[in-house]
């Protein structure tokens, strides 16, 4: 089931951040992440239309958008391939034309993940925060 998320679910969502974000992104230092945290969860979650995907009992990712920015794509280790993040894409894709998303380019899953779903590389950039080459990509209906 997807649904919007609830201040109560805040927690949840940026422990699944912060493990998967170490996951996909071992080519950055994990106290950058650590970081991150707070401001994952007072700020940039709560500003952003962030909606959940949960199983039987809990939930498993969420992603959360900024306009037609898709700012975070975040499904639990434990659960990933098994259809959420398309789940959640194809969610965010019926409501949108145009979606735009950044992704290093060293996260070859995420990358390929992408691709395969509709989305094409528009330009290569230089992140400024973690000096990491990524990638502006783009999908439109």
């Amino acid at each position: 089931m997807i649904r919007i998320y609830k201040d109560t679910d805040i927690d949840t969502l940026v422990d699944i951040w912060y493990k998967g974000s170490l996951q996909a992104h071992h080519f950055i230092n994990e106290s950058y992440w650590k970081a991150q945290m707070k401001d994952m969860k007072e700020k940039y979650i709560p500003m952003s239309e962030t909606h959940v995907i949960t199983n039987e009992s809990k939930i498993v990712g969420f992603i959360s958008m900024v306009d037609n920015y898709l700012a975070a794509l975040f499904i639990d280790i434990e659960h990933q391939n098994h259809g959420a993040g398309k789940a959640l894409l194809d969610f965010i894709k019926e409501r949108k034309n145009v979606i735009e998303l950044k992704v290093y380019k060293e996260n070859t899953s995420a990358l390929r993940f992408y691709k395969n779903n509709g989305f094409i590389i528009k330009i290569e950039l230089t992140d400024e925060q973690t000096n990491e080459q990524e990638y502006l990509m783009e999908w439109k209906k």
